[in-house]
């Protein structure tokens, strides 16, 4: 019995996404590093409503988070972000934190998309749109009033 469960959790260790990167090749093991940054970026943003990270929330975690390699030192950052309601009204704000604190804090080149996770919100599609069309975001961070709440999301607490 005691050596089932030992083969058992073992048998977990190794299939785990840090064990399959030690042994991954290079760009794969990069690509987990890189996911791992990203994270580490995204998981302080505070959500616009409540005193708690997006992290706190489950809004974001470890696995919300895709790195794929596309050309020499570039990769494509894929976001799939959990409204903490399927009617979740900030899910488009929570998106436009996302973008603006990856765009200004990733320090390797990118291409960035992100989604709210299938079938969480009830207007998935229209704002997945949204926070992925480069127009509408630079229209909404001229708006004075969502800028300020971006800035209050996204900035470090001291």
């Amino acid at each position: 019995m005691a050596l089932a469960l030992l083969r058992q959790a073992l048998g977990r260790l190794w299939r785990s996404p840090a064990a399959s990167a030690r042994h991954a090749p290079p760009s794969r093991a990069m690509e987990h590093d890189r996911a791992i940054e990203v994270y580490d970026i995204i998981r302080t943003i505070r959500d616009p409503e409540k005193p708690n990270t997006l992290e706190e929330l489950e809004v974001v975690t470890e696995n919300c988070v895709e790195v794929q390699e596309i050309g020499e030192d570039e990769y494509l950052v894929i976001i799939r972000f959990t409204p903490t309601v399927p009617h979740c009204s900030l899910a488009t704000l929570i998106g436009l934190c996302l973008r603006i604190k990856l765009q200004r804090c990733l320090p390797f080149r990118h291409k960035l998309e992100i989604y709210i996770s299938e079938g969480t919100h009830s207007t998935e599609e229209d704002i997945n749109k949204q926070i992925n069309d480069k127009e509408r975001v630079a229209a909404a961070m001229e708006n004075p009033n969502l800028r300020e709440i971006v800035e209050q999301c996204v900035t470090e607490p001291d």
